[in-house]
């Protein structure tokens, strides 16, 4: 596109440039740049020098794309992460220079800090989506470069990651972390069961077993109440009636205990 304008109306604007080390640095321009150099005929831009140091070169950078297109959030980051641990500026100094709030540098400023190294070079080289770094920026720094190979070995959306991410924020042993890392999108189908029958990473093991003897009690007695209800009667011959009635009477006895008892067990739960 950038080409065709080229072509079609020559150059609209000047690209910019500053002398840095005694080499030449593109401040602004990069996309008619490109576009110029894939073209026959042009050996040369119009362009215009600024005089200024390093610090308020990358913040002509950040100024001046803004004016014509939206730098993207990890180019603002990257911008923010050198003029703060490269140049050792204060927060409110850049914030001032860039004509933002502290706030909204802190948050940029955060995608790239709360990173492990190895989770930054991913980032750099765009395998890892702004979204997807911001996730892994909820887990300790210990934590990320586990779950951000979990990501890339199961090709994880950004919302899976943040699922998983979720579970393993709640996880509590080393078992239910393992198992949100080797299996993240099971880990994550199982939470939001309704009945769970598996391991589920949000619980203890004592929990996990009260879980699965749950889901299976709460499954046969879905499918119980619904036979009763609607093909019990007609199903049954004459025969099973008289066998069958013992198990029923049981069952009525039983469900009336563990009505009483589950009544008194959710009180329990219940308290603060």
């Amino acid at each position: 596109m950038m080409a065709r304008s080229i072509t079609k109306y020559s150059q609209l604007a000047q690209v910019i440039y500053c002398q840095l080390e005694g080499s030449l640095v593109l401040v602004d321009g990069f996309k008619r740049l490109r576009a110029a150099r894939t073209l026959k005929g042009i050996t040369s831009l119009q362009a215009r020098g600024l005089e200024v140091d390093e610090q308020a070169a990358k913040a002509a950078i950040f100024n001046l794309n803004r004016i014509t297109s939206k730098p993207n959030e990890l180019e603002e980051s990257w911008i923010i992460y050198a003029l703060v641990h490269d140049d050792g500026l204060q927060q409110i100094e850049v914030a001032q220079m860039l004509g933002r709030h502290k706030s909204w540098i802190n948050r940029r400023l955060a995608l790239i800090e709360r990173l492990t190294d190895e989770a930054r070079e991913v980032l750099r080289l765009g395998l890892l989506t702004p979204t997807q770094a911001r996730h892994l920026t909820q887990l300790p720094r210990g934590n990320q470069n586990a779950a951000m190979q979990c990501a890339t070995e199961h090709a994880l959306t950004s919302r899976e990651l943040s699922e998983a991410v979720r579970l393993l924020q709640s996880a509590s042993t080393q078992e239910q972390t393992q198992f949100v890392l080797e299996k993240p999108r099971e880990a994550t189908r199982q939470s939001q069961d309704s009945y769970v029958h598996q391991w589920d990473p949000r619980l203890s093991s004592a929990g996990n077993r009260a879980a699965k003897r749950l889901g299976f009690l709460l499954d046969a007695t879905t499918k119980m109440n619904h036979w009763l209800r609607l093909t019990g009667r007609s199903e049954l011959q004459a025969c099973d009636r008289p066998i069958l009635v013992a198990s029923f009477i049981k069952l009525q006895q039983e469900s009336t205990f563990l009505t009483e008892a589950t009544t008194d067990f959710i009180k329990e739960l219940q308290l603060p």
